[in-house]
């Protein structure tokens, strides 16, 4: 199994005149991902799990050091792509390791059909196994939101801004182009991820504008937690008003 490699990651939130300005700076100075369409964007979903004791949210919660999150992810909703990633975070390095699943794969993790994760080639599915049976890992919460990447083969750089926010809800399916969502963020803020290997340029520096300078400790699935928490139980109250028309 290959080592993982730990990244800086830095996170900003930011609102629409930044992003203006930013990727104007961006554009002359970077170049587009080479995965995005015409509209220089694309669509990422992620499925997350979480234990029986929520731990993945509240280590987030509570600021601790050293996290890990299991997620499945797909890209435009499409079936051709589909990974199971293992973020592992310590202070302000992450690493991401993946490994392919098929639709089918899915849909038996969904119901709690796991058996194969334990017999497959790959370490990250054992792994993924002894996780859903040691800590009685179970699906969470759906994140859904649109990405603009840039790149620099410089220092191994990249900068996303991740627009649009929502937790689905009502379902876990990762396919449903109908998934309803609702936003967890103003409609004129999103966040901005700069991560590199090896060192941040001074010219990728230079382009953080100061109102940037201040890191944020957003977490997507937090925040899409609490979000589809709020749905569910706004849902269930309408529910009982309604009733008692």
């Amino acid at each position: 199994m290959k080592k993982p490699i730990y990244r800086h990651e830095l996170k900003y939130l930011i609102n629409l005149p930044d992003w203006a300005l930013l990727r104007t700076r961006m554009a002359g100075a970077m170049q587009r991902d080479q995965n995005v369409g015409e509209s220089g964007e694309y669509r990422i979903r992620s499925l997350y799990f979480d234990d029986y004791w929520n731990t993945a949210y509240e280590e987030k919660d509570e600021g601790v050091l050293v996290r890990r999150k299991y997620r499945i992810r797909v890209y435009n909703c499409s079936q051709t792509a589909i990974h199971l990633e293992r973020k592992s975070k310590v202070g302000q390095y992450v690493s991401k390791e993946s490994a392919p699943l098929t639709k089918a794969e899915v849909d038996l993790i969904l119901v709690g059909d796991y058996a194969f994760l334990e017999k497959s080639d790959d370490n990250l599915l054992r792994e993924f196994y002894c996780e859903l049976t040691s800590r009685l890992m179970r699906p969470r919460v759906i994140v859904d939101y649109d990405r603009e990447p840039f790149v620099q083969i410089s220092g191994d750089v990249r900068v996303t801004f991740d627009k649009h926010v929502r937790a689905g809800f009502g379902t876990l399916d990762l396919f449903d182009a109908a998934l309803p969502t609702v936003e967890v963020l103003p409609a004129d803020q999103m966040i901005m991820e700069v991560k590199y290997t090896e060192f941040l340029p001074r010219l990728v520096r230079d382009l953080m504008p100061p109102r940037a300078s201040i890191l944020t400790a957003a977490s997507k699935y937090v925040l899409c937690c609490d979000a589809a928490v709020r749905s569910r139980n706004q849902n269930r109250t309408e529910g009982l008003v309604w009733k008692a028309r």
